[in-house]
């Protein structure tokens, strides 16, 4: 699989990240693209480990909050 980037974001009603948009077009968990970024299938994004332990995505140039809503 050739290397994807996140392209936008869609949050519920909370305001948390639930899934994103990806270059090629796949709609992806945001479990899925921890995954996929675990493994170097998604690029320009950082994965880093919350205060509880978790891991999240960040980007690597910006902020979620910048990327356009998917719907």
């Amino acid at each position: 699989m050739a290397e994807e980037q996140l392209v936008a974001v869609h949050r519920n009603h909370q305001g948390e990240i639930i899934s994103f948009q990806t270059s090629a077009g796949r709609i992806i968990s945001y479990r899925k693209a921890l995954l996929e970024a675990e493994e170097g299938s998604i690029t320009g994004v950082m994965i880093e480990d919350g205060q509880d332990g978790t891991a999240f995505l960040t980007p690597a140039l910006s902020s979620f909050d910048e990327f356009p809503n998917v719907y």
